[in-house]
């Protein structure tokens, strides 16, 4: 089923209304990212706020400092994807199942 904006504009009072609930649901939604076989950890909330972040010892080389930082960026594009695919499924419960247009997340 594709996106009929006919449908969406009929149903955006009630959908406006459940936004408001799942905006609430999100801001309490954490997700954990890892990277380099769990060497690196960062969670961040349904706001997409980083909320902590986990380095392992072994993973900290002061000579070199570039794969420390593919692995941060590695573990916050895990949980980044990770958190966009919850609020996807979190959105088809919202929309009753009706796609949501090409973008609207991000995606």
């Amino acid at each position: 089923m594709g996106f009929n904006p006919v449908e969406f504009i009929k149903n955006f009072k009630n959908i406006q209304s459940r936004m408001a609930e799942m905006q609430e649901k999100l801001k309490d939604l954490l997700i954990e990212g890892t990277a380099g076989g769990d060497m690196v950890k960062i969670q961040i909330n349904g706001k997409m706020e980083v909320l902590s972040v986990y380095l392992s010892p072994d993973v900290v080389d002061p000579n070199d400092i570039e794969m420390l930082q593919d692995l941060i960026r590695a573990a916050y594009s895990d949980a980044f994807a990770k958190l966009r695919e919850k609020m996807k499924e979190e959105f088809s419960g919202l929309t009753g199942g009706m796609d949501l247009p090409p973008g609207f997340l991000g995606t």
